[in-house]
């Protein structure tokens, strides 16, 4: 069995899972992986999509020519492969979109997210697949802050009802290009699949133990002019916010969770500013973009340029 620790979770999988980092194995597992057989349907199923179905305990849903794939409890999954899929192939969709499944079942608000640690709390950048989260963490890990989630921000209640993130034990997933206008070839790591040029890319610097929300950002890309520029959302907007830069925001519907986000994102609304943040793409000006945020840190009192 392979260990890892996923969002605060102890995983034990059968499979190796490229990108996690190691966990204890003498921690008692919270989630378990393994190879079995996956029915094609699930009877009693209460909901039944084009690829998914689900019951009050269970989730099935197929990646067309990649796996089918049981979670039972948010306690474990079972995945069956399909056709020529590659344990590589596999295990990309098990530590992804199957674990952020599994998150949704365990009753976490889950977001589409990376984030840094800046002065004792998480700060998280949402966007869809492509807005630059990843490579902007990336970048901010350079300058001194350490990686606290890549991709997936699951985001639980602590003590007195704080929103908290436990880290997520994860490298970071980066395009080749990212990699060399970052200068990041020595940490790079894997293919994450055959022919795709995105690799798992060791962190400089990650943090340990769960950590508050500071703020949350939404990545918003700069289409006219190039100045970066940052703006807070007001209460209402900030919720909506929250619930559209869900990890695939159609989990919350299919898990029946809507009333379950409203609430969460309000609480997040509220205890961490939510901000909208749009500059530039160029790797030219992720400078300036670090600049303006270290002086946003500053007044919203999470502290100024890193240590």
């Amino acid at each position: 069995m392979y260990s890892y620790c996923v969002s605060g979770l102890a995983v034990a999988s059968e499979v190796d899972l490229p990108g996690l980092i190691a966990g204890d194995p003498a921690r008692a597992p919270e989630v378990t992986i393994r190879h079995d057989s996956v029915p094609a349907s699930l009877d009693g199923a209460v909901a039944v999509g084009p690829t998914w179905q689900r019951t009050d305990r269970q989730f099935l849903m197929r990646i067309p020519n990649i796996a089918r794939f049981l979670l039972e409890d948010g306690r474990s999954i079972a995945f069956e492969a399909e056709g020529d899929a590659t344990p590589q192939d596999v295990a990309v969709f098990l530590s992804g979109s199957i674990f952020g499944v599994l998150l949704h079942q365990r009753a976490h608000i889950v977001l589409h997210a990376s984030a840094v640690l800046v002065g004792g709390k998480a700060v998280l950048f949402c966007g869809v697949s492509g807005a630059g989260k990843s490579t902007l963490a990336a970048a901010l890990g350079k300058a001194g802050y350490p990686l606290v989630a890549d991709d997936q921000c699951a985001i639980a209640t602590g003590e007195g009802g704080v929103p908290c993130i436990h880290p997520d034990g994860r490298q970071l997933r980066l395009w080749k290009k990212s990699i060399d206008e970052l200068d990041l070839a020595t940490r790079r790591r894997d293919a994450m699949r055959d022919r795709l040029h995105k690799y798992y890319v060791d962190p400089d610097g990650a943090a340990s133990g769960a950590v508050p929300v500071g703020a949350i950002y939404a990545l918003v890309e700069q289409r006219r002019g190039d100045t970066a520029t940052i703006e807070r959302a007001e209460a209402i907007d900030a919720t909506r916010l929250i619930t559209a830069n869900a990890y695939r925001p159609s989990l919350i519907e299919q898990l029946d969770q809507r009333a379950d986000y409203f609430r969460g994102s309000a609480a997040l609304a509220d205890a961490a500013g939510v901000f909208a943040l749009t500059r530039p793409l160029g790797f030219d000006r992720i400078a300036d973009t670090i600049a303006l945020l270290e002086g946003h840190w500053a007044e919203i009192g999470l502290g100024g340029a890193a240590v």
